[in-house]
């Protein structure tokens, strides 16, 4: 299975936010669409960045009473991590461990094609895994009547 394929599964419809959205705009979205990251797409429509509720919450801490007058550029992360939807989830996980965060945004063609949570993954990998037990448990009933 490729990211892509994942995607595909999740037929998720991409909300995002813009560079000179608020912080509480961004806030009522992540809370309304119950996710936890929005790409930030300038007027192109091009990627630019990616924010986090953890993003908000480290701003919060830094800056306090400040947050209300902040923007998303303020506290965006710019240099995004991506993975393509050729990507095995395996990779796409993998680039999620290293770098710690939970969000990875999905690129084809330059083209942002979807954001993976790590909770996606983590469902698919156990689907897979309990796919595979169920396999060997017909292998281990099948080779007992032999």
């Amino acid at each position: 299975m490729t990211v892509g394929k994942i995607l595909e599964k999740l037929g998720q419809q991409i909300a995002t936010c813009r560079p000179e959205d608020t912080i509480q705009t961004v806030a009522t979205i992540l809370t309304t669409k119950g996710v936890g990251a929005l790409p930030v797409c300038d007027e192109r429509g091009e990627m630019v960045g990616i924010i986090s509720e953890r993003d908000i919450v480290t701003a919060f801490s830094l800056r306090g009473g400040e947050i209300k007058s902040l923007r998303v550029r303020d506290v965006m992360t710019s240099d995004v991590i991506s993975c393509t939807g050729d990507d095995t989830p395996a990779r796409a996980r993998a680039l999620l461990q290293t770098h710690r965060f939970r969000h990875l945004p999905v690129m084809n063609d330059g083209k942002l094609a979807g954001i993976l949570s790590i909770r996606d993954l983590l469902e698919i990998r156990l689907e897979e895994t309990e796919l595979e037990v169920n396999v060997l448990k017909d292998s281990v009933i099948a080779a007992r009547f032999r």
